[in-house]
């Protein structure tokens, strides 16, 4: 039973030491991402941490006994392969796509070959969406290793409370593991996630997402509200990008976090504000769990309205920005 306990601390420690090696003594031998016009980083920086994230969340994983599905398992092997080739040496978009599409239809058919066709298909698309949103999101120092130390310690505050205990271990150690990479993430980053990193930690997001509901350890609409500044920035963006006509799979500095550090926050300042979300997301997730259905339905508007408020802000600000500079 020990071992339920100590398996995210190891994960942190390996994570930790991993990363540490990689920044002290295999800098100039790991994949650079070097800054340009969209960039929000003004220095080359190695962008392959994923790989200590990883690293440290399979061995929580294996110290648990908890194995998940050979679909998922196989998912996020694939993802993390053809990552870490992009990260190295860079993979044609069409591929990437492909690739991803791949892993999430394991993952739909593995888990919704009984609900027929179209259920697969909608939960092929979420999946690789969150994929695909998680990876655009990480363009801030510290932003998505908070992410993923936030949304996967709400996953395992939730799964623990419903008697899952190894399934919210599991995702303790994946917190555990974001949290050692935030010691070298956080502004001035000494190494970046990169794509082997972004992609499944998105692809998980989704699939423990989708598996907590499948076991009835949460609602359906748990994992959106606790992932949701990830959900709503990319989503919101990508749709405001498609309405102007912009070619949405080019790279960009259209986010709101990057408005936000391109108005001067700053890397610190954005990513705590994003934290600030993401713990206030994360909490009335909890909350809402233990409410009635007309109120968890008030506390829904009442995020909406959250979210709404910080568009308009952020929007309006750009907006002056932009007269001042013009």
């Amino acid at each position: 039973m020990l071992k339920i306990y100590w398996a995210p601390a190891l994960s942190f420690v390996v994570s930790f030491l991993l990363l540490w090696w990689a920044v002290s003594s295999l800098r100039t031998r790991m994949p650079l991402d070097t800054p340009n016009t969209r960039s929000l980083h003004s220095t080359p920086v190695p962008r392959v941490g994923g790989v200590g994230v990883l690293a440290g969340s399979g061995i929580g994983f294996f110290v648990l006994g908890f194995y998940p599905s050979l679909a998922l398992l196989a998912g996020a092997l694939l993802l993390a392969c053809v990552s870490l080739g992009d990260d190295w040496r860079g993979i044609p978009v069409v591929w990437r796509l492909a690739a991803q599409l791949c892993a999430a239809s394991f993952v739909a058919w593995d888990m919704f070959i009984d609900y027929g066709p179209v259920a697969m298909v909608i939960a092929t698309l979420a999946i690789t969406w969150m994929t695909n949103l998680y990876n655009f999101m990480d363009g801030s120092d510290g932003l998505a290793g908070g992410m993923a130390m936030f949304g996967f310690s709400f996953y395992a505050i939730a799964a623990w409370s419903a008697g899952s205990s190894a399934f919210g271990m599991a995702n303790a150690s994946i917190a555990a593991a974001a949290a050692a990479f935030l010691f070298f993430n956080f502004h001035p980053a000494r190494i970046f996630l990169g794509d082997v990193g972004s992609v499944p930690l998105g692809f998980l997001a989704a699939a423990f997402g989708i598996t907590g509901w499948l076991q009835h350890d949460w609602a359906w609409w748990f994992p959106l509200l606790v992932f949701s500044p990830f959900i709503v920035d990319a989503s919101i963006t990508l749709a405001r990008r498609l309405t102007s006509g912009t070619r949405v799979w080019e790279a960009h500095r259209d986010h709101y976090y990057q408005r936000l550090v391109r108005m001067g926050f700053g890397h610190r300042a954005t990513a705590l504000a994003e934290y600030a979300l993401m713990l206030a997301c994360g909490s009335a997730a909890l909350w809402a769990m233990t409410l009635a259905t007309d109120a968890q339905h008030v506390l829904f508007i009442l995020m909406g309205l959250l979210y709404a408020t910080l568009i308009a802000i952020i929007e309006r600000a750009w907006r002056v920005r932009h007269k001042l500079n013009a």
